[in-house]
């Protein structure tokens, strides 16, 4: 029990700390999210307008025909569209996202860990090609899919799902061997 809580602690340090790479010495996920010199006004437009919530544009309000949605989404074809998540008070504190992500990955190694274990024979290649295919499993149905439909780009999730699922799946194959 003890290598196994060992293996999920180092094995969420080693993801978390790729992540923090990625997203600020690397800035590899930039690309999602670009600056505008129009935000200020696009802000005080999306205050005066709308509630904290998860909005898709153009789209019909709830309860409406799936005749009358279907004409509505024909008129709008060609146009611009948008997803606006939109929140009414900026938090630059990222302490509980660090630890919540941290968390999060403590508990997926947990899971990892428990899927290599279950293995009669654990060879280094094997733990290796487990951690990266459970890595992009969850970015292919995860990240991958919602890019299908709402075409944002995911070049930097699926380079961390490899980088940072490859070097758990190296510290992983070192650690948990037969």
């Amino acid at each position: 029990m003890k290598q196994f809580i060992i293996a999920s602690l180092v094995g969420g340090i080693i993801l978390f700390f790729w992540q923090f790479l990625s997203w600020t010495a690397l800035d590899l996920h930039r690309v999602t999210a670009e600056h505008t010199s129009s935000q200020e006004s696009v802000l005080k437009c999306l205050s005066d307008n709308i509630q904290p919530g998860f909005y898709y544009l153009p789209t019909t309000p709830k309860g409406t025909s799936q005749e009358d949605n279907a004409k509505f989404m024909e008129s709008k074809k060609g146009q611009p569209w948008a997803q606006i998540y939109y929140h009414k008070s900026f938090n630059p504190d990222m302490t509980q996202n660090m630890i919540r992500g941290m968390l999060v990955n403590v508990v997926s190694m947990f899971l990892l860990c428990w899927i290599i274990l279950q293995c009669r024979e654990r060879k280094f290649k094997d733990t290796v090609l487990i951690s990266l295919t459970v890595g992009l499993i969850g970015y292919l149905t995860g990240t991958y899919t919602n890019a299908i439909w709402f075409e944002y780009p995911t070049l930097p999730d699926l380079i961390d799902a490899l980088a940072g699922f490859g070097l758990v799946g190296v510290w992983l194959g070192w650690y948990l061997k037969s």
